[in-house]
């Protein structure tokens, strides 16, 4: 839910995005209406915009409760300044693609998507909320990291990660392995779930099982309204559209390894003395290993 102490223009349209798939569909259509349109709907009396979307005036003030406004009233003012600042006509839904899109439309859209979520996922990250999980984890005895599928790349490079800084990070992406080893944490011990829907079976056991066990439970989502998002003590919330042809493999991957990045450099901050030489010992033997592989040349005889 929106924070409006917190709410910005940018991070507005980034949390409507967010929220859409947990809405209802009357909800919905008001929330794509909001994404399409910001400044048609600020502009918008709660009479018009009800015949427009063909919804009742009381599921538009849900629907602004909903994302964190007391009424339709502010949510139309927070509108007003999302639209002042958009960026060009296709800043707030970027253009799906189609399959006659010739390759400059498709470098084009994609990277837009990307940069856009780059862009989202910055705009509604809170600091104090990335510090608690950046303090969590610096003093975690044992980090555990779920994910399947695309959220399993973004799982395993956070591991990987954290023990080149020197933490006792493991990547699973197997239900199996991950609830053995989640039922084995304890108080001090952090367990991240990365789930683009937050919906995701094989990442939800595990993550229901380390917070029983006592673990600090962090979520890193698209879905702030999620199963994922309620059984976490924390959630960094993640932004990117899946379409038919960007499936979590790509803008929705991207931000979660934002995420991951800014989680890295803040524990590699707080620890920087324990981690420079982490990372030293670790850089000097991956060379030394790579040194010794090469074959050497022949002499000639």
């Amino acid at each position: 839910m929106i924070d409006p102490q917190r709410s910005t223009p940018e991070n507005l349209v980034a949390r409507v995005r967010a929220v859409l798939p947990s809405l209802t569909p009357s909800a919905q259509i008001i929330a794509r209406l909001i994404l399409d349109d910001p400044a048609t709907v600020a502009r918008s009396t709660i009479t018009e915009l009800s015949a427009a979307s063909a919804t009742s005036e009381a599921t538009i003030v849900r629907t602004a409760r909903v994302l964190g406004f007391s009424g339709y009233a502010q949510l139309r003012l927070a509108l007003a300044a999302a639209a002042a600042t958009r960026q060009g006509p296709d800043r707030l839904v970027p253009g799906d693609l189609a399959p006659d899109d010739p390759l400059s439309d498709v470098i084009a859209k994609v990277t837009r998507a990307e940069a856009e979520a780059i862009e989202d996922t910055a705009a509604q990250l809170s600091p104090e909320r990335l510090g608690e999980v950046v303090d969590a984890i610096t003093a975690a005895r044992r980090i555990d990291v779920y994910g399947v599928s695309a959220s399993g790349l973004v799982a395993a490079d956070m591991s990987q990660k954290l023990l080149r800084i020197g933490l006792s990070a493991h990547a699973f992406t197997d239900a199996h392995l991950a609830l053995t080893s989640a039922v084995l944490l304890r108080p001090g011990d952090v367990a991240v779930g990365v789930s683009c829907t937050g919906e995701t079976p094989d990442v939800l056991e595990p993550m229901r099982r380390a917070a029983k066990a006592g673990a600090t439970t962090v979520a890193i989502t698209n879905n702030p309204r999620s199963a994922l998002a309620e059984v976490s003590g924390h959630v960094l919330i993640s932004a990117g559209r899946e379409t038919a042809f960007r499936p979590g493999a790509l803008a929705s991957r991207i931000s979660q390894l934002l995420i991951v990045d800014y989680v890295f450099v803040g524990v590699a901050q707080r620890t920087s003395e324990v981690s420079n030489e982490a990372l030293r010992a670790t850089r000097d033997a991956l060379a030394d290993f790579v040194s010794e592989s090469r074959p050497r040349a022949r002499r000639p005889s």
